[in-house]
């Protein structure tokens, strides 16, 4: 046992540890998905997330020792928010012909993100700081963080929160557009990007590829804009 623990503690050291374990997570997770028939509620994100949060709190490893070795996916965040710009140019056509209904979610989805965490945040009490990191939940990581930086927040619990979000909409977005009776992909894409960014957008893509083009447009379009009118909303209402 003792040499188990030593080996371990070597191992967790190396950065290529943590990243071959978060590949691992999500292929369980994507595993998982598949064998559920791609039910929605088995999100492979939410189960890597709670795979490596049980490996992480079994270990006694400190989330930053595992972000030292996993800041490689981190960093692709970046360069896979800019990618989505091929999507949107895809689909430009489309896009043109629904550019007044889809700048209006987008305004009306965007206010909604920032007021409604901000709203039920302050009915419970929750002091500034937490509200300031509510208001650029709905947007892609990247953004979020430099968002809740400049306006005050705290970005570390920015990046929770985007992630909660990014599960709950991934997961709850298809049932109730059906629900709602909502057929048009490009409105359900499109809703689902500015709504649940990234995870939500993948979560799209895996639905139909035109709802997963217009939900990427939907979190890029999102993301500019939270980035844009964060600071007003935190000048109004803060």
């Amino acid at each position: 046992m003792t040499d188990i623990i030593d080996i371990w503690s070597y191992l967790s050291e190396g950065p290529l540890l943590w990243l071959t374990l978060t590949l691992v997570a999500y292929l369980i997770g994507d595993g998982c998905f598949r064998l559920a028939g791609r039910k929605p509620y088995v999100n492979p994100v939410l189960i890597s997330m709670l795979l490596l949060a049980a490996l992480l709190e079994a270990t006694g490893t400190s989330y930053q020792t595992y972000f030292e070795g996993a800041q490689f996916v981190h960093f692709m965040l970046g360069p896979a928010t800019v990618a989505l710009a091929v999507p949107l140019w895809s689909n430009w056509r489309k896009v043109r012909e629904s550019a007044l209904p889809l700048l209006a979610a987008l305004c009306v989805g965007s206010a909604m993100a920032m007021g409604s965490g901000v709203a039920i945040g302050a009915a419970f009490g929750l002091d500034r700081q937490i509200l300031l990191s509510l208001v650029p939940k709905a947007a892609t990581s990247p953004i979020a963080i430099g968002v809740s930086e400049t306006i005050g927040g705290l970005p570390t619990l920015t990046v929770v929160l985007v992630l909660i979000t990014g599960v709950i909409g991934a997961v709850v977005t298809t049932p109730l557009l059906n629900l709602l009776r909502i057929r048009d992909y490009r409105g359900r894409g499109f809703a689902t990007g500015v709504a649940a960014h990234g995870i939500g957008t993948a979560r799209a893509f895996q639905v139909h590829g035109t709802a997963g083009a217009f939900a990427g447009i939907g979190m890029v379009l999102n993301a500019a804009l939270t980035a844009l009118l964060a600071p007003l909303f935190v000048k109004l209402f803060f």
